[in-house]
């Protein structure tokens, strides 16, 4: 069945190419049997059997519509219809004996349809069918496209068919054209060309190539003959000298600088890195002058050698040296102002690119940049050494007293922050380098070393100079994370078991805070004589002997003598009408390293808390002192029978007024002592002592110890936001101790005037003397209890009124506070809501 295929197919090319030759004027009836019909034919049947392919989309359907369309355009529309049928069963038969490759069949006669159009309009019909000319089928074929004989013989080798391209040799007669127009065109030649932009690109001028200062680039000059695309190229070529110059006067600049100016380690690593670069571009360049020494030969002739040299060639040689050059170029335009880290932030920022070649090319870059500013990291977080001559390192140190150390001694610089350190890790870099001087300097400790030396091991890296490098950045973060733990954890193991910080904290609670009872009751009671002397007459040396007899008779005796050989009595800056109630205090001295937590601020708020403190065991005390002068006047009333009825009277009810006033006066103290020792010392020294056992490193254990204290002050109502009801508060415990010297007077007079009763009792009994007071008898005593009673009531209620309005103030501004522990203080002060009916009538 193949065969016949075959045979038919062999059958039709036959009978094509003799239709085709018949159309030949000088054929019109060519021999089947000639030559030159064989010829044709074998032609033909290579050209159908070749992998030749139209250019156009293999649609059988567009096709057939588009010579439909002719058909109608040219007022065929019979020969459109009948087309149009003829082409509908062609499509649709199917099965054995039907054309497979319909859109070939269809393609061909359309070509073949246009070829006959040409022909009949006078055109070259060599133009569709260039072998099936017009002319002598001989003649065409041996001139228009086999060489001659040896050509043909050549083309047929082995049974295959090399249609040439260009029969008549016109490609090699174009470029000796071509090469002649060129010589004609340019005054000097390629070569030349190529060797002066080789030495533009090493910064030096050459014979036609030179700097324009005007253009700022290399140029050739202007009253040189070459073509304009020659100009462009040499123009575009030459850039890479002028970025070559840019760089070297960089680097040039910055090394006669040196060391003069603050280039930097990191700025002469960054020379260095340059200069490496440019090393293996001189490289290049020689490998480009060995080549520009061969001809350029022409497109026609066969090059002697492949290492010849043309400008087209240079563009291809430059594209890697041109890309590394001009981000050189960049890299020194953007760090001419910068140093240290903050021109290896900068470079980083330009390694953060998709194309490989720039970024291998910025990785190597910057590991010899960031050696230096690695290796000052290494020496930080290891040694506790602030190797920085120049200010590169965004570590900063400043010279201050030891007590400062840790808080102002060391800094970070924003600026010197490269961007591929974060912050947070920043933060770690600057903790660990701090404890390591910290334990060094403050607390005289060395075993920093062998914490260092552990973390080194842990991370994997070395001690050594150079154990870090740029892309290291996660070993660098595990060495800082395991430094930063061995070391904080040594340096807080010091403070506690080395100098008790604990014990001390507690010391101050005990002491300043009034945490210890039983000292601060035995030291009110034996300094309250002289306390109440002017503040003046005072001696602090009594005063101190009077704290060193508390210590021995309370239980602060079984406590540590270097922290009781700390706590001191300190004078307060007085005025003429004060007491010494108002200018004692204690205070607690605070010695390395422990003054980095206590230090002046802090001991200051100490001291505004024990002040506060004091001030409210004044109060306390002073109502203990009214009650004690109270009980025993209170069982000897009885004494004052013989007095007359309303004298009594009034005795009785300024007694009474007295007893009801102190009540609610130590309620209210009462309650506020038991906020401020309970809800606001003891909870805040609760929390604290949680988050110090929770503390990993001095910065949490200064943060702990800081809100504790601001705790404290802000609870106490010591706060900036709490003046008024502090105002308030103050203004309380001052009727609380007029409310004592009241009393004080009160009772003083009745205990004179109990005296009196018995002397005249006795005086009676014996002679009866009419000049002195004392004997006048009843008659006197009632006159003179007739005299201050009155006064007396009078003062009591208007304290009692002062008081209550004062009170109904403050407890009015307790629900305003922040804190919710002061608004609680609200509900104890008035549980039975005595003050809120009171306030409502009013």
């Amino acid at each position: 069945m193949e065969d016949d295929d075959q045979r038919k197919a062999a059958d039709l090319v036959q009978e094509l190419v003799l239709r085709l030759l018949s159309q030949n004027p000088q054929t019109p009836n060519p021999d089947p049997n000639s030559p030159a019909f064989h010829e044709t034919h074998r032609y033909a049947k290579r050209i159908l059997s070749s992998r030749l392919t139209p250019s156009v989309v293999p649609d059988a359907t567009a096709i057939a519509e588009s010579l439909k369309r002719r058909l109608a355009t040219q007022g065929k529309s019979s020969d459109a219809l009948a087309f149009a049928d003829l082409y509908t069963k062609f499509a649709s038969k199917t099965g054995p004996g039907s054309v497979n490759n319909k859109w070939a069949l269809v393609y061909l006669l359309k070509i073949v349809s246009d070829d006959r159009k040409s022909a009949i309009n006078g055109l070259d019909s060599s133009v569709l069918l260039p072998n099936l000319g017009l002319g002598d089928a001989a003649s065409s074929l041996g001139n228009g496209f086999l060489r001659g004989g040896e050509a043909k013989k050549k083309d047929w080798s082995n049974g295959v068919l090399l249609v040439s391209k260009d029969p008549e040799n016109l490609r090699d007669i174009a470029f000796r054209e071509y090469a002649t127009l060129v010589k004609e065109e340019n005054e000097v030649t390629e070569e030349v060309l190529v060797r002066d932009v080789l030495y533009a690109c090493q910064g030096i001028d050459g014979k036609y190539v030179k700097f324009n200062s005007e253009i700022d680039g290399y140029a050739v000059l202007d009253h040189v003959k070459v073509p304009r695309a020659t100009r462009i190229m040499v123009r575009m070529l030459s850039e890479l000298g002028w970025l070559f110059r840019k760089v070297k006067t960089f680097i040039s600049e910055s090394m006669d600088r040196f060391p003069a100016e603050e280039v930097g380690t990191v700025g002469q690593a960054f020379c260095a890195a340059l200069q490496d670069e440019l090393s293996d571009y001189y490289k290049v360049l020689a490998v480009l002058e060995a080549q520009a020494m061969n001809p350029i030969p022409l497109v026609s002739e066969s090059a002697s050698s492949s290492n010849y040299l043309s400008l087209r060639r240079l563009s291809v040689w430059f594209a890697e040296p041109m890309v590394k050059m001009r981000l050189m170029a960049v890299l020194v335009d953007k760090c001419k102002v910068l140093r240290g880290g903050a021109m290896a932030g900068a470079i980083h920022l330009h390694a953060q690119h998709g194309d490989p070649l720039v970024h291998d090319f910025m990785m190597n870059l910057l590991r010899c940049v960031c050696s230096p500013l690695f290796e000052m990291v290494r020496s930080w977080v290891l040694e506790g050494e602030l190797e920085d001559t120049f200010g590169e390192f965004f570590v900063v140190g400043q010279p201050v007293k030891v007590d400062l150390l840790w808080r102002e001694g060391y800094k970070l610089h924003p600026g010197m922050l490269p961007s591929f350190i974060s912050p947070s890790l920043a933060q770690r870099i600057l903790r660990t380098g701090k404890s390591i001087n910290f334990l060094r300097v403050c607390c005289d400790d060395h075993g920093w070393a062998d914490a260092a030396s552990e973390a080194a091991t842990a991370s994997g890296t070395t001690t050594r100079r150079g154990g870090l490098g740029y892309g290291e950045t996660d070993a660098l973060e595990h060495l800082v994370t395991e430094a930063a733990k061995r070391i904080d954890k040594h340096l807080l193991d010091v403070l506690y078991k080395r100098y008790k910080f604990k014990e001390h904290c507690l010391a101050i609670k005990r002491y300043l805070l009034l945490g210890q009872g039983d000292f601060v009751q035995y030291l009110m009671d034996k300094v309250e004589p002289e306390l109440s002397k002017p503040a003046n007459n005072i001696s602090s040396f009594e005063l101190a002997g009077f704290l060193e007899a508390a210590i021995r008779a309370s239980n602060a005796q079984y406590d540590d003598r270097d922290m009781l050989d700390r706590l001191r009595v300190k004078m307060m800056p007085h005025g003429s009408g004060d007491i010494g109630w108002d200018v004692f205090s204690l205070e607690y001295e605070a010695r390395a390293p422990l003054d980095t937590v206590f230090t002046e601020s802090v001991l200051s708020k100490y001291l505004r808390v024990f002040n506060f403190l004091w001030k409210l065991k004044t109060v306390e005390h002073a109502l203990s002192g009214v009650w004690k002068t109270m009980k025993p006047n209170c069982i000897t009333s009885n004494s004052f029978a013989r007095l007359q009825t309303s004298v009594k009277l009034q005795l009785l009810s300024a007694l009474r007024r007295c007893q009801v006033l102190w009540n609610e006066m130590n309620h209210f103290v009462t309650n506020f002592q038991y906020y401020i020792m309970f809800e606001v010392l003891e909870v805040s020294w609760s929390n604290f002592s949680k988050e110090m056992e929770a503390a990993k490193d001095l910065d949490d254990l200064l943060a702990a110890h800081e809100k504790y204290l601001n705790a404290i002050v802000g609870k106490s109502l010591l706060g900036e936001q709490s003046q008024t009801i502090r105002k308030s508060l103050f203004v309380l415990f001052e009727l609380i101790l007029r409310f004592r010297s009241l009393a004080d007077r009160l009772y003083e007079e009745i205990y004179g005037l109990q005296i009196r009763t018995k002397e005249s009792g006795r005086e009676r009994n014996k002679t009866q003397e009419s000049s002195s007071w004392i004997s006048e008898g009843r008659k006197g005593i009632t006159q003179r209890a007739g005299e201050f009673l009155p006064k007396m009531s009078q003062d009591m209620d208007n304290i009692a009124k002062e008081y209550t309005s004062s009170l109904d103030g403050f407890l009015s501004l307790l629900p305003l506070q922040q804190s919710v522990d002061l608004k609680f203080l609200f509900f104890r002060l008035d549980f039975t809501e005595f003050y809120s009916r009171l306030h409502s009538k009013g």
